[in-house]
């Protein structure tokens, strides 16, 4: 299979997933593990932005020790690279246990990981949170790579606005049956 079929089935699952289940956890696995097969990486991992704006916190990880997954929070103030991402650009990070904008150097070389191509993750324009593509050697992504983890970013991003629309509906309507009750006890 070609890099491009390769793209365009996983493109093809990860839709699949979004359409077929609001449970954002389940979804998100699916995403992530379809991208880092498609790019032929070590791992794929997926952080969203916690409510106060400053952290991000683990979404989904695929190819990704536990140990790693639970390494901590990205703090953005001692994450460039994750600043610069939520801006709305796309970093490729060719050496992550020596790049000074990589918070977790030490934690990415015991894991592994060499080369990171990091995407935002946004609803309409808003940030809420990165996709992470890893290898375990180094590696310069071209654009077409740029484009496809962008594309799964975007498909992720309606994941999690689904789920969050659905459950806001959800309390809505519990909320409106709540009143029901009461108004007719």
């Amino acid at each position: 299979m070609d890099r491009y079929e390769s793209y365009y089935r996983s493109l093809y699952a990860a839709a699949m997933a979004v359409n077929s289940s609001l449970d954002p956890k389940l979804v998100l696995k699916t995403i992530v593990e379809c991208a880092a097969k498609a790019m032929d990486a070590k791992a794929c991992s997926l952080r969203l932005l916690d409510r106060s704006g400053r952290q991000l916190m683990p979404g989904a990880g695929f190819g990704l020790s536990n140990k790693y997954l639970r390494k901590g929070p990205v703090d953005l103030d001692q994450s460039a690279v994750d600043r610069e991402v939520l801006s709305g650009r796309v970093v490729q990070v060719p050496d992550a246990s020596t790049d000074p904008r990589f918070q977790y150097g030490k934690a990415a070389k015991d894991e592994g990981i060499v080369s990171v191509l990091v995407v935002p993750l946004r609803v309409e324009d808003k940030p809420v949170g990165v996709m992470r593509v890893y290898t375990d050697e180094k590696r310069t992504f071209n654009a077409e790579e740029e484009e496809f983890l962008t594309s799964i970013a975007a498909l992720s991003a309606l994941a999690i606005e689904n789920a969050r629309l659905h459950q806001a509906l959800k309390r809505e309507y519990e909320s409106v049956l709540s009143f029901d009750y009461r108004t007719f006890d």
